[in-house]
């Protein structure tokens, strides 16, 4: 029987070289962040919020719609 996906050969001969990360990590040159304006933030965040305000309104309008549309209907 022929089994197909099954072909790839996989080796555990030789265990991962970590130590490219692990000098990263722990390099204190490496480490330093650089300076992040708050007013930046402030309006990325507020960005996203309206984004989401946005969407939340039109779902409540839609589904007000919905309601008039059902209830003209079954008042008909």
């Amino acid at each position: 029987m022929n089994e197909k996906g099954f072909e790839a050969e996989i080796t555990f001969d030789e265990t991962p070289n970590l130590k490219v990360t692990e000098e990263k990590s722990l390099n204190p040159n490496n480490n330093r962040s650089k300076k992040v304006d708050i007013n930046i933030l402030k309006a990325r965040a507020q960005e996203i919020q309206n984004k989401e305000n946005r969407k939340n309104i039109f779902i409540f309008i839609f589904f007000l719609f919905i309601l008039g549309v059902v209830g003209i209907y079954l008042s008909i």
